[in-house]
């Protein structure tokens, strides 16, 4: 388990891309340096779309990582949210309040600090230099805090990500407002918003995720992953199942016809 490493270029709230340096690992499939990735009509995959809490996190959710940090407990508000008696917004607001209580003038580089600890899943640099290697892109998809999801993908070389995006005001305050870039109801239309993207379409993406959420992501995939799935619903809606703490487990299917030599 592991955390991840300090962003540098931090600056007004703002997160630069940069990516890791060194090996990628022992099982990938990257090319020679000198070879360019695999021909379009050599790989079966052209986009790989990541939830990210529960699959690349090694924990329920970035939500509640920062619930662990500050100390709170938001099951209250969890329960009425399940039950349909709040909406996304106003769980989203009293997160935020939640954690007010305890940092008052919490912003995003109280974020940033937090979840520079957050556990991740073993082999997400393998994985998506190996798939990066053959010529996909790679992107997260997540209900989850767009800090997260874009210091991940900053770190470890991901094409984009798509995440819920917490409003500050002037002073970099949280107003506990959000903007929803992905609606847990409706994940399947930033599938559709990245094939439309990378010019690819439904047959040639795979889709990776943990729960319930992550059906309509797999309903516009051509090939579907439950990684770790926490219900049953979930794994019976994907193509395979694979139970690991390890998410290059993935690869054995996707490069099943992508990658002659592994």
């Amino acid at each position: 388990m592991r955390g991840i490493s300090d962003i540098n270029g931090y600056s007004d709230g703002n997160l630069r891309s940069h990516r890791l340096p060194g090996p990628c690992g022992a099982r990938t499939c990257i090319n020679d340096k000198n070879t360019a990735p695999h021909d379009v009509a050599m790989r079966k995959y052209d986009l790989v779309c990541f939830d990210m809490d529960g699959v690349l996190t090694d924990i329920r959710s970035s939500w509640c990582w920062i619930h662990r940090c500050l100390d709170v407990d938001n099951e209250e508000s969890y329960r009425l949210f399940c039950e349909g008696a709040i909406d996304e917004p106003e769980f989203i607001m009293r997160d935020v309040s939640l954690w007010k209580t305890v940092e008052p003038r919490i912003g995003h580089r109280d974020l940033i600090r937090h979840f520079r600890s957050i556990p991740l899943i073993g082999g997400i640099q393998e994985t998506v230099a190996c798939l990066k290697g053959n010529g996909m892109k790679c992107v997260i998809i997540s209900g989850g805090i767009d800090i997260a999801a874009r210091m991940i993908a900053a770190e470890f070389g991901f094409d984009d990500s798509q995440a819920v995006e917490l409003v500050a005001d002037d002073e970099g305050v949280l107003t506990g407002e959000g903007i929803r870039h992905v609606k847990l109801s409706d994940k399947g239309g930033n599938v559709r918003h990245f094939i439309e993207k990378y010019g690819t379409t439904r047959e040639r993406t795979v889709s990776i995720g943990n729960s319930f959420t992550d059906i309509p992501m797999f309903e516009n995939s051509g090939m579907s992953i439950a990684f770790n799935p926490v219900d049953p619903c979930t794994e019976a809606a994907a193509t395979h199942v694979v139970r690991s703490d390890n998410i290059s487990d993935v690869l054995d299917h996707i490069l099943e016809e992508t990658c002659p030599v592994r």
